[in-house]
């Protein structure tokens, strides 16, 4: 079994009509053992950003805890709102700091400029190399089953409303068919005006 699976779990952004939505399962465990059901992987680290973690757990509490450290010292040393744009600059040269020992997570980020509310997603690989399309990001270990929903289901310009159901059935189809990750899941709608949190109820074995 890969280290990145060793905690199970899995993360999905996707940009829809100036929002963007984040989602994540609530399984945490050790290989096939469940430990928590109600384990949260997104964290809110700005007023429009969120930010997805997924891989091994310890390396997920230090990652979470040393980024917060560091956007706080840009932020007293800029005097501004850090975007998610400069958030994903700094994660990446972060991970890419530790590249022969690397922290075993795959990062997802989501949100909206604070000046424009031009709608950004990104993820990452263990070393910092950032991805940063127009439709979607995935991570963690049904990668490989959210990408084919996410392509089947996903459309440009999705409002608020049918980004929600997009990116809900997309989540909840991929972890059931793995075995690692499950146990029902989050949805963060982050618009212009609002953030909205939907939790979603699932099979639960």
């Amino acid at each position: 079994m890969s280290i990145l699976a060793y905690n199970g779990g899995c993360v999905v952004a996707m940009r829809g009509k100036d929002c963007v939505a984040i989602a994540t399962d609530h399984r945490f465990g050790v290989q096939a053992q469940t430990i928590d059901t109600d384990f949260e992987k997104v964290h809110q680290v700005a007023p429009k950003m969120f930010l997805g973690l997924v891989g091994l757990q310890t390396d997920i509490l230090t990652v979470r805890e040393r980024l917060a450290f560091r956007k706080k010292l840009y932020e007293i040393r800029e005097n501004r709102e850090m975007t998610p744009k400069v958030f994903s600059s700094m994660l990446s040269n972060f991970l890419y700091e530790r590249r022969f020992g690397p922290y075993f997570i795959e990062p997802v980020i989501a949100g909206l400029d604070p000046k424009t509310s031009e709608p950004f997603i990104c993820n990452m690989d263990l070393i910092g190399c950032p991805n940063v399309p127009d439709d979607f990001v995935v991570a963690g270990t049904c990668g490989e089953q959210l990408y084919g929903m996410c392509e089947t289901l996903w459309k440009p310009d999705l409002e608020p409303d049918q980004l929600f159901e997009v990116i809900s059935q997309s989540m909840i189809n991929a972890f059931d068919r793995d075995a690692i990750s499950g146990w029902g899941a989050s949805v963060y709608i982050i618009e212009k005006d609002k953030i909205t949190v939907k939790k979603l109820k699932t099979r639960m074995d």
